[in-house]
């Protein structure tokens, strides 16, 4: 259960989609003045609600147009072959996103490459960080949806449904 009312999901909505507002322009556009408004954005950060405010990069633009989803399964899942894999994961600059799955796949990696060659370059590098009993990669042909922002109007601020 989150604490989050009306205002401070207005505040991370309107973050999310423009993390450059100024404090004024946040206030105007959620409904509050400027004080209030700004004590609400410095505790969603205390709380942690507000992890970091970024620049989202155009992957095509800097020359990595690859989007590659790599599913890993291994034979060992104890927590010290987790440990030595997941900081070697950690550590490629090509994974955006490591996740510990449930089902068939152990792990889902998103990567982001150069091309084809970019690509086999990393699945030398991801296939020496450990004992792994397959890797399947799927290409992204593709991206037709991508955001950061979560749908903050799921949750029920505090109200009935």
């Amino acid at each position: 259960m989150n604490s989050l009312d009306k205002y401070d999901c207005a505040i991370l909505a309107a973050l999310q989609a423009d993390a450059t507002l100024s404090i004024s322009g946040l206030s105007e556009k959620v409904g509050l003045s400027s004080t209030p408004c700004w004590k609400r954005v410095k505790r969603l950060e205390e709380e942690g609600y507000i992890e970091s405010r970024v620049s989202i990069v155009n992957r095509h633009k800097v020359g990595l147009p690859v989007t590659v989803f790599v599913s890993v399964r291994t034979n060992e899942h104890d927590e010290k072959w987790l440990e030595r894999f997941a900081s070697a994961v950690i550590a490629l600059p090509e994974v955006l996103e490591f996740h510990r799955m449930s089902g068939d796949v152990d792990y889902l990696l998103k990567v982001v490459t150069t091309d084809i060659d970019g690509y086999d370059r990393f699945y030398k590098k991801l296939i020496k960080t450990a004992q792994l009993s397959g890797v399947s990669s799927a290409f992204s042909m593709e991206q037709i949806k991508c955001t950061t922002a979560l749908p903050l109007e799921l949750i029920s601020h505090g109200l009935p449904a």
